[in-house]
């Protein structure tokens, strides 16, 4: 992966990524789950929460937040994408052969191993959550 040149770039991943989950709410520590997987930043992570809620992608209540989906999720025929190689999970650390990328329209993001690519999405929760 490629990973975004700019904080703007940075920033509408994360926004793009909190638009595609399949999940109608999460906690607020759910969602920096998922936006940790482009950025580690806590300025950018509030960055992105704010970009989001003032775009009607997520409506924050104290601790919750609610995903305003519109129908659109990650479509895992065409926007996940496998590579065979020697990768390190974006999520979880762990080393892969197989990696998982989702590409979206602010960029790809990736790569993931076949159950991360599935919480970071939100069609699987994590035991943790």
């Amino acid at each position: 992966m490629t990973a975004p040149s700019t904080r703007t770039e940075t920033v509408e991943l994360g926004v793009e990524l909190l638009a595609h989950l399949e999940r109608e709410e999460l906690t607020l520590p759910e969602a920096i789950d998922r936006i940790e997987t482009v950025t580690t930043s806590p300025a950018l992570t509030r960055e992105i929460l704010d970009t989001a809620e003032k775009r009607g992608v997520i409506d924050r209540d104290g601790a919750r937040l609610r995903v305003e989906r519109g129908g659109t999720h990650v479509n895992y025929e065409t926007q996940v994408v496998t590579r065979e190689g020697s990768f390190e999970c974006r999520r979880c650390g762990s080393g892969l052969t197989t990696g998982h990328f989702v590409r979206l329209d602010a960029g790809e993001l990736g790569p993931f191993g076949s159950s991360c690519i599935r919480k970071v999405t939100g069609r699987e929760e994590s035991a943790d959550e």
